[in-house]
């Protein structure tokens, strides 16, 4: 809040209440007009006096409370700078509580690192001595071996001696030829076996289906044979049937010329005895039948 701001508002409040109770027991201790009997030149001297008693009463007032209004704001002026400074000093003291959490966090993440590296080398440390101690006993394990070949080499020196070869590692060298040479024989052995096996295996496949094949061949002939069979019996039933049909048929061809050469004699007689002449052809055995009825 502003200075004059203040002086107006608090200035009327300090006036009414200071003064509000004084001017009104004042106005009281005046008599009425009705009352005075003193002369209106007197009591305008004595109102005036009585005013500028008043007046200079104010004044005083006045004065004092802006010597107070300006002690106050320089009271706040001095209390808004320690403010503005604890404020500094409290964002100083957060920022510092700040960077210190940082620096303890960082401290403890580097001491947790710094842990964690430590059982880490423990753990390799360990494993190494597992493995320091695993090559112990394989270099003690191979100690004896060597031990024990070393029967070996005082054989093969005596081969050498007694032998074309000059070194050892000319004997071991044949050696391994021999042996690789006698490995691929191995596996050409064992591939010529394979080959072997599956000409074998290829061969009874054939043959089964080959088996297969002219057992098919055979119940095909069979049933064709029962078909053949079938067939021929068909034949001579149809044989005997057809010889049938013919003996059948020549006995009605026979029958049907005895019955037209019939027919014909009957025919001629009717005409001979109805002295008619007609014009029917001889084979037309139908109307010669027709008019003989």
């Amino acid at each position: 809040m502003s200075l004059g701001m203040m002086e107006e508002e608090d200035l009327a409040k300090y006036f009414r209440l200071q003064y509000g109770e004084r001017l009104l027991q004042l106005l009281q201790k005046f008599p009425n007009i009705e009352e005075q009997s003193e002369s209106p030149s007197i009591r305008l001297l004595e109102k005036k006096k009585e005013a500028k008693i008043m007046h200079l009463a104010m004044e005083q007032k006045k004065e004092t409370f802006q010597r107070r209004m300006e002690t106050l704001s320089l009271r706040w002026e001095e209390l808004g700078t320690k403010e503005a400074q604890l404020k500094a000093h409290i964002q100083k003291f957060e920022q510092f509580i700040q960077e210190n959490d940082q620096k303890r966090i960082r401290a403890l993440k580097k001491a947790n690192k710094e842990r964690e590296l430590k059982r880490q080398r423990v753990r390799e440390l360990a494993k190494v001595k597992q493995e320091m101690a695993a090559l112990r006993l394989v270099h003690q394990q191979l100690s004896a071996r060597l031990q024990e070949y070393s029967i070996f080499n005082k054989y093969l020196e005596k081969v050498v001696e007694n032998s074309e070869f000059e070194e050892i590692h000319e004997v071991i060298s044949r050696y391994k030829t021999l042996v690789s040479m006698h490995q691929d024989l191995l596996q050409s052995a064992h591939e010529g076996q394979e080959k072997i096996e599956h000409a074998k295996a290829r061969l009874a496949r054939y043959l089964d289906e080959k088996d297969d094949e002219i057992l098919q061949h055979n119940n095909e002939l069979a049933r064709l044979q029962m078909r053949f069979d079938r067939a021929r019996s068909d034949v001579i039933i149809w044989e005997s049937r057809w010889a049938h049909i013919q003996n059948t048929a020549a006995k009605k061809t026979l029958l049907l010329g005895t019955i037209k050469m019939a027919t014909l004699n009957l025919f001629q007689t009717v005409s001979k005895q109805l002295k008619e002449t007609t014009a029917v052809s001889l084979e037309d055995t139908h109307k010669q039948l027709d008019l003989v009825r």
